[in-house]
């Protein structure tokens, strides 16, 4: 795992704003009401925050599903010691862990979604959550449960994630996907266990959205 910088929690609770989105309104969530304001704050105020732009600070499609599959169906998780792969603010983490999940190893690359899902733990008064930097290249953890979501965003990241899910399930996790139909995702090797219209990020619309499982 790739050694981070921290990021103080004082400036993910300064910028950003606490929600319940409609979709999963059982999760307190961090995000931000201005993206080019945050962006800006991460320059200057935090130190710089290179080329990456804020993704954490977002309730993203994929996320959503996943954590309305959970906690709609905690058997999922229930007892189990559950990976959030890619986990922004920590959504994902947080369901798991309500809907019954032993403990939740939270990863995201940005070491602002590191301290964002701590911060967003703490909001929600949920233990449990371990929250990590880059995992990738580690091989997977010894867990039960891979949730990933949201995290064929583009061609880079879904070589290296793809990979990454196929060894966890090759070593005996089950592996659960949260996409809106990324042209990424090869659809056509994975089930479809459940299907959302979740609201955009951006916008009014409604994206139809999947949760597939890697057979």
């Amino acid at each position: 795992m790739a050694t981070q910088r921290q990021v103080p929690a004082r400036f993910v609770r300064e910028h950003t704003q606490q929600v319940r989105t409609d979709f999963v309104p059982e999760v307190l969530l961090h995000v931000a009401a201005d993206v080019v304001a945050l962006w800006e704050a991460m320059e200057s105020d935090a130190g710089g925050a290179g080329d990456a732009p804020p993704f954490w600070a977002a309730a993203w499609p994929g996320g959503l599903a996943l954590a309305r599959y959970v906690l709609d169906h905690p058997d999922v998780v229930a007892g189990a010691r559950v990976l959030d792969l890619g986990s922004g603010s920590g959504l994902v983490a947080v369901a798991a862990r309500l809907a019954g999940a032993a403990t939740v190893v939270a990863s995201d690359v940005d070491p602002f979604a590191v301290t964002a899902v701590r911060v967003t733990a703490r909001a929600n008064r949920v233990t449990g959550i371990t929250a990590v930097g880059d995992v990738l290249d580690a091989g997977p953890p010894d867990v039960d449960v891979v949730l990933a979501g949201d995290v064929c965003y583009d061609r880079e990241m879904t070589q290296r994630v793809l990979p990454f899910l196929d060894a966890a399930r090759a070593a005996g996790s089950e592996v659960f996907i949260g996409d809106p139909g990324r042209p990424y995702l090869p659809g056509e090797r994975l089930v479809e266990v459940a299907g959302y219209d979740v609201p955009e990020t951006e916008g009014p619309g409604i994206r139809r959205t999947r949760v597939w499982r890697l057979p």
